[in-house]
């Protein structure tokens, strides 16, 4: 079951099974989807995605699931990828906070989420030795781009999770804090940034996405800041920003 709700501008999107610590299914992953969608259709200024319970999603729900019909094509190309791509694209600031487990499609959920804060102790990994199975939703390269080839093999050959703290030490996530505070945290920073300058953020989020994936090198990055920076210019923002600053005076930014 997925839950959204919109206020003031940011939306609220919760895993809510909790009982299965949110392991997603076909369903769950169209209904993720269609949150998203209305979201962005609704023009909010932020996003916070969290899971009902102690974890935030302990990957796909394979309860049911018989190895020798599983359509993996259908599950991974078909639901998984889109939802993370839509995620990624989202044209607003995005944050997670993310306590107890954290794997397979749960862990794609992160990473496609611009800034992550987890619980100091929760889980992270592959778990799939266990299952005679890959990781997917994007696992390898975060592994890989962060912590290394041999780091990265090292747990998936082990199964071995990593705690949040270990994982953002290691380069994965934003932050990690007590489990008690990490939504009031994940809130508050999602309600900064939605009283931002947008457009400018998304400016941004394009150059980094480009130079995560490779299409981006230094001085394209420089150019593209240039780019960013010139259209910027003509913004309602850019220019409250710089009347606040000549008057000395907060900036009051409208997202345009």
């Amino acid at each position: 079951m997925i839950d959204l709700t919109i206020h003031d501008g940011i939306a609220h999107v919760t895993l809510n099974a909790p009982e299965r610590l949110n392991a997603l299914g076909p369903d769950d992953l169209r209904a993720l989807d269609a949150a998203y969608a209305e979201a962005e259709a609704a023009g909010v200024r932020a996003l916070v995605l969290r899971g009902e319970g102690r974890s935030f999603c302990a990957g796909r729900d394979i309860a049911g699931v018989d190895p020798a019909t599983d359509d993996v094509p259908g599950y991974l190309d078909g639901l998984v990828t889109p939802l993370l791509r839509r995620m990624s694209a989202f044209p607003a600031p995005t944050f997670a906070a993310a306590r107890g487990a954290a794997l397979g499609v749960g862990l794609g959920l992160l990473i496609a989420t611009d800034v992550v804060f987890v619980a100091d102790d929760a889980k992270v990994g592959s778990p799939f030795a266990a299952l005679g199975a890959a990781l997917d939703s994007g696992g390898h390269w975060l592994l890989v781009s962060r912590l290394g080839p041999h780091r990265a093999l090292d747990l998936i050959y082990s199964g071995r999770l990593i705690s949040g703290t270990e994982a953002v030490a290691g380069g994965l996530f934003s932050r990690a804090l007590p489990a008690g505070e990490l939504e009031a945290a994940v809130s508050e920073a999602a309600a900064a940034a939605a009283r931002g300058a947008t457009q400018a953020f998304l400016a941004s989020k394009r150059i980094v996405t480009g130079l995560r994936d490779g299409e981006l090198d230094f001085w394209s990055s420089v150019s593209a800041e240039t780019e960013a920076q010139t259209a910027l210019r003509d913004t309602d923002d850019y220019r409250e920003g710089f009347a606040a600053f000549q008057q000395k005076r907060p900036p009051v930014f409208r997202g345009r």
